[in-house]
């Protein structure tokens, strides 16, 4: 795997070279604990933290990294590295932080596609479809439903269930998933 792998485009490449950037290590953030990071150069995987003047410079909780950000580093140990920047975002997956009013929750950044994954016969339900749909829509994210377990429903209860969707939302891409059967896959 290399940073191609993991997204690396021209564009980026472009912005690394006109900030005067490319004296960094750059990597993709895989995964946040609490405000340390583990970031992906395509080949190893390091632990990282930011800088203090990232940190202190930070107005919010959108300044800091998220998943699927792209960063400048420094690694400074075969696994440890420090973030320094966090590159311009294409998109935001974000919601409202739970119990802090006003306040957004980065869920992930960089994203092409979502796949929202709900079973049909588990409390399948058009209007969290619909939120869902509205979050990517306003993030720039193509949405694609994955509607699971289609071998424990009927042909009818699949075919309400589609028509209910597209009544919401003509343009959806749906893919109808049956481990069972593996129609879908």
């Amino acid at each position: 795997m290399n940073l191609l792998d993991l997204g690396l485009n021209n564009d980026l490449t472009a912005y690394l070279r006109d900030n005067q950037l490319s004296n960094f290590s750059i990597g993709r953030v895989t995964q946040e604990h609490r405000e340390r990071y583990i970031v992906s150069d395509g080949e190893n995987e390091y632990e990282a933290e930011i800088t203090g003047n990232l940190r202190f410079s930070a107005t919010s909780r959108a300044d800091f990294p998220a998943v699927g950000d792209w960063v400048t580093m420094t690694i400074y140990d075969s696994d440890q590295a420090i973030i320094h920047k966090i590159l311009p975002r294409k998109s935001v997956l974000e919601r409202q932080a739970v119990g802090k009013f006003g306040e957004i929750q980065i869920i992930s950044a960089n994203i092409d596609v979502a796949f929202i994954i709900q079973a049909i016969n588990y409390n399948f339900s058009i209007n969290r479809l619909e939120r869902y749909l509205t979050i990517c829509y306003s993030a720039n994210i193509e949405p694609v439903l994955v509607i699971s377990k289609i071998d424990l429903s009927t042909e009818k209860e699949i075919q309400d269930a589609i028509s209910n969707l597209e009544k919401r939302d003509k343009k959806v891409k749906y893919i109808l998933l049956s481990n069972i059967t593996l129609k879908g896959l």
